[in-house]
């Protein structure tokens, strides 16, 4: 019976049946594949750095080195499985041709490894450790797509040639994020290129339980241990494999929570018109004594077989897509050990999203308690109230068009039944704009001052160099006497001790200069400007347990010098963990300069970039813009994809819940469209009608949806920018874009889809139609 109930309905609604079938199937669709997604990146990223076997703990160390202390403390530390130091040889970009291309204008610090003996491994596109031989060069993976290079191609490394043999998964440098690229040579290609470049040295342990790195960090810092360079630890790495494609996941993940409400909206709305529609039926079967029960059992065994197909055919285009958005992941990770386990996640994720529906459904139809049997059938249509209209009269109308007055005055009389649909297109707007907003975020050059990066036009970095403090010195004598920089700065970073609450000592690494100049993105306070205090990065904060107000202790010369913290800020650079003061510090020891310029001309950049690299080989000149969209180019091309994707999705949704909305407002005010036309209104006066109630709840619908898209919207785009380590977060809107080009869009496919919707208005016929 309730199979032939089902197929005998559908035929009846074929438009409803298909369209909820189309939102239950897109809704099941993007949860599983947020779930297939983010099961495959976690088990990529764990088999990658599993077979890698990745350091727990990494100091990167330039200047001398004492192994056989280092050697001494890691056997006597409880802490410590496995410990090794390796060469990172570092080469000015200039000195490496890929192909028929020179990485002279690469902002990464590229240098060459041999393969390690113990841990840290280098693997090919399989997952394996490379085994390189003479005259073979293994190529980060990066450059495979960035420059197009192919196995067999020629390389020239330092005047030394190489072919390409193919291309290596590093897990501690696979992330754009991380400033530093390795190559792979052999040992005695190693010796022969060694000249050429300087060496920096990677301390690395491994733990015998990671559970124990903040002790193990506190006690390699208080043995006094060589740390000229940045600190990174494992879960840093995790983070930096992670975020490009994790960022991409959660805009997925945001769409599909969005389509899922879509989906309960469009069922309530196509539900609630069905019972409309079998109001007097309904009344009928109430006054003959069937159960509240088994009436709900002809409508839920409906939406269950259109919850049913819908889900199947979501999961079976989820499979379809899967491949596509994996392709990623897979390149620069390898195969997830949890693939199999994926795809059991994602039926789960349906399965879930089948039974809320079911749930919903259920709830929606307790309302046939409110039905009375006697006004069901004497009506045959749920009496509505229309309260709240009575000052919006007609014969006060002095601005609006007749029919475009009588038309907002329906929405205004009929607040409920459009409640619907302006909440889909509150929805479609939120969808469209905040990916939009994000993409234009992290596209901007303003976006690095929540990286902790000032926003400037050169970036000159001065290390893996003898006599930095004079080698700084040459490049700002130049330009203090360049007429094309407008102004300038250089910030020294060096290390120090600093004293815990416990007395145990910790390394921290200040940045010192003017930090007003080119002033970063606090997330809280300010940056400090009297020499007794210091700002703290996001990670520091946090390990330190410090707030802005707090004091802790620098040991400067052998004095505890007592620091009160005027600021947090957001850092992704030198392993996120950085300090900045204003203090004078004339000790050596300098790890690295920075030294940052403004031009005058924004044309210059270009021709001065070149024209200080040629003048001081020493250091690595970079375009900041360049220096953005080499760092977080792949990022921004997956929020751009992801951005276009959520306008696709949202248009649809938009002219899918309008065609369907306007279909069912034509069939339920039939008898008032055959009123108006025995009133002498015309076809064009009522699609007119028509046109105005829909183009009004889509603007009220696009000024709610881009509010809230600004203020709920940054705050969720907040939480995933923070995987980045930036705290603090606001949106850089493009006014164009946000304002004006998404709200056309739009309005254009209501509008559009309003005129096909109710142009079965103009066949209603007054004979047929008065009489009910």
């Amino acid at each position: 019976m309730y199979f032939r109930l089902i197929r005998n309905d559908i035929a009846k609604s074929k438009l409803i049946t298909l369209t909820t079938m189309i939102f239950v199937a897109a809704a099941a669709m993007l949860v599983s594949l947020s779930a297939i997604l983010i099961v495959n990146l976690s088990g990529a990223i764990d088999s990658l750095m599993n077979q890698a076997k990745t350091p727990h703990f990494m100091q990167m160390h330039s200047g001398d080195i004492d192994t056989v202390r280092l050697a001494n403390f890691a056997e006597q530390n409880n802490y410590v499985d496995e410990f090794q130091v390796l060469e990172f040889l570092n080469m000015d970009n200039g000195q490496i041709i890929l192909g028929d291309r020179s990485l002279a204008n690469n902002v990464q610090d590229n240098g060459f490894s041999i393969q390690s003996e113990k841990f840290d491994y280098l693997l090919d596109l399989d997952g394996n450790v490379i085994n390189v031989s003479d005259g073979e060069l293994y190529v980060p993976i990066n450059y495979m797509k960035d420059i197009d290079i192919k196995v067999g191609d020629k390389a020239v490394i330092g005047g030394k040639k190489f072919t390409v043999a193919g291309f290596l998964r590093d897990s501690q440098m696979n992330s754009m994020l991380s400033s530093s690229k390795r190559f792979l040579v052999s040992p005695n290609d190693y010796v022969a290129i060694k000249d050429n470049g300087s060496t920096e040295y990677l301390i690395e342990f491994r733990l015998k339980d990671l559970s124990t790195l903040s002790e193990f960090e506190t006690a390699y810092a208080s043995a006094g241990l060589e740390a000229n360079g940045p600190t990174i630890s494992y879960p840093l790495f995790k983070t930096l494999n992670a975020i490009s494609d994790g960022l991409l996941i959660a805009v997925i993940l945001l769409i599909s929570v969005l389509v899922v409400a879509i989906a309960f909206l469009c069922i309530r709305f196509s539900l609630l018109a069905k019972i409309e529609d079998d109001y007097r039926e309904i009344g009928v079967m109430k006054a003959l004594g069937l159960r509240l029960s088994d009436i709900k059992k002809i409508y839920l065994a409906k939406y269950t077989a259109i919850a049913a197909a819908g889900s199947i055919l979501g999961f079976a285009l989820s499979l379809i897509f899967k491949d596509l958005l994996l392709e990623n992941i897979r390149l620069y990770m390898g195969e997830s050990k949890n693939a199999s386990f994926a795809a059991v996640l994602g039926i789960i994720g349906i399965l879930l999203v089948f039974l809320a529906i079911i749930a919903y459904v259920s709830g929606v139809l307790r309302r046939f308690r409110k039905i009375s049997a006697a006004e069901a059938i004497r009506f045959g249509i749920s009496q509505e109230k229309n309260a709240g209209t009575k000052r919006f009269c007609l014969h006060r109308n002095k601005l609006l068009n007749t029919n475009i007055f009588l038309g907002i005055k329906d929405v205004l009389a009929r607040k409920r039944l459009y409640a619907t649909m302006l909440a889909v297109l509150v929805i479609s707007s939120f969808i469209i704009i905040v990916p939009q907003n994000l993409y234009n975020t992290i596209s901007s050059t303003s976006f690095i001052k929540y990286m902790g990066i000032g926003n400037y036009d050169i970036r000159i970095d001065i290390q893996q160099t003898d006599h930095i403090s004079k080698k700084s010195a040459e490049v700002l004598t130049s330009m203090n006497n360049d007429r094309s920089i407008s102004k300038y700065t250089i910030l020294t970073t060096k290390t120090f001790k600093t004293k815990m609450e416990d007395g145990s000592e910790e390394n921290i690494k200040i940045e010192l200069g003017d930090h007003s100049i080119f002033p970063i993105q606090y997330t809280e306070g300010r940056a400090p400007v009297v020499e007794n205090e210091i700002a703290l990065s996001s990670l520091n904060a946090d390990e330190m347990s410090k707030n802005v107000g707090d004091v802790i202790t620098v040991v400067r010369k052998g004095k505890d010098i007592k620091f009160t913290v005027s600021g947090i800020y957001s850092d992704i650079t030198n392993g996120g963990k950085t300090a900045k003061a204003v203090f004078t510090d004339n000790s050596e020891g300098i790890m690295w300069s920075v030294i940052c310029a403004k031009l005058s001309h924004k044309s210059l950049v270009n021709e001065k970039v070149s024209e200080y690299a040629d003048k001081f080989t020493f250091a690595k000149i970079s375009n900041i813009d360049e220096f953005v969209t080499q760092t977080f180019g792949s990022t921004i091309k997956s929020v751009g994809k992801a951005s276009i994707a959520a306008i696709a999705i949202a248009l649809v949704i938009t002219v899918l819940v309008t065609l369907l909305f306007m279909k069912m407002l034509v069939a339920k005010d039939r008898y008032s469209i055959a009123v108006m036309k025995a009133l002498g209104f015309t076809n064009p006066d009522i699609t007119i009608q028509f046109a105005s109630r829909a183009v009004f709840v889509s603007m009220i619908g696009i000024i709610l949806g881009t509010l809230l898209a600004n203020t709920l919207g940054e705050v969720l785009a907040g939480a995933v920018i923070s995987s980045f380590g930036a705290s603090s977060f606001s949106f850089s809107i493009n006014p164009l874009s946000a304002y004006v080009l998404c709200p056309l869009m739009i309005v254009c496919s209501v509008l559009i889809t309003t005129i096909i919707g109710t142009s079965g208005a103009g066949k209603i016929k007054i004979s047929e139609n008065i009489k009910e």
